[in-house]
């Protein structure tokens, strides 16, 4: 047993912590993904690395033995929403570190609009306005998983429930040219409805 005060780090830092491209990488993951700190970025990919390691140690297995422990590592990556049905080691082999930042919660806040920075989402996390399935979940890292992503919501007494949805912006050029013609299209209408 380990002592309780010394508890081991749960993440590996990078062998070479101050590589200019490295240091530019990382820098644009913490960004997109509102993390807090680069620690909570070397334990993502501390736990991307333990999953490929399973799946190139099942590799190197026989294909009779490898059969059943294949299927439940598949079966709880699966659960995770990390691949797709129908994968293979190939597909866990070809994960990222953007596949598991996906996953977290402050993520799937971001992702279905309730709020509009992936900072604010973690603020609204880590302050409890968000629940997954009538449960407060406070920790921004939580790995939502396939079945419960439906039911992560805001909470109803919060101030969150009480604001507007952001407004989608259009994104395609193609979309604004269409909604242009259309605003022409019935200007004219109107000026030849009032001329006649």
């Amino acid at each position: 047993m380990g002592d309780p005060k010394r508890s081991k780090n749960k993440f590996r830092k990078p062998r070479r912590p101050w590589s200019s491209d490295q240091l530019t990488q990382e820098l644009q993951i913490v960004g997109t993904y509102g993390l807090r700190n680069k620690r909570e970025l070397w334990k993502a990919q501390t736990e991307l690395s333990r999953i490929r390691k399973q799946a190139r140690a099942l590799l190197a297995l026989p294909h009779e033995v490898r059969h059943g422990k294949e299927t439940e590592l598949l079966q709880s990556l699966r659960r995770l929403g990390l691949v797709q049905e129908g994968a293979t080691l190939d597909d866990v082999l070809n994960l990222t570190i953007e596949n598991l930042l996906e996953r977290r919660l402050q993520s799937v806040v971001m992702r279905k609009g309730f709020v509009k920075t992936p900072y604010q989402a973690r603020q609204a996390v880590v302050h409890g306005h968000i629940i997954i399935n009538d449960r407060i979940v406070s920790i921004p890292s939580y790995i939502v998983r396939r079945d419960e992503e439906p039911a992560v919501a805001i909470r109803p007494d919060s101030p969150y429930a009480r604001m507007p949805p952001p407004v989608q912006e259009v994104e395609t050029v193609g979309e604004v040219e269409v909604a242009e013609e259309s605003v022409k299209e019935k200007v004219e209408e109107e000026a030849a409805t009032a001329q006649s």
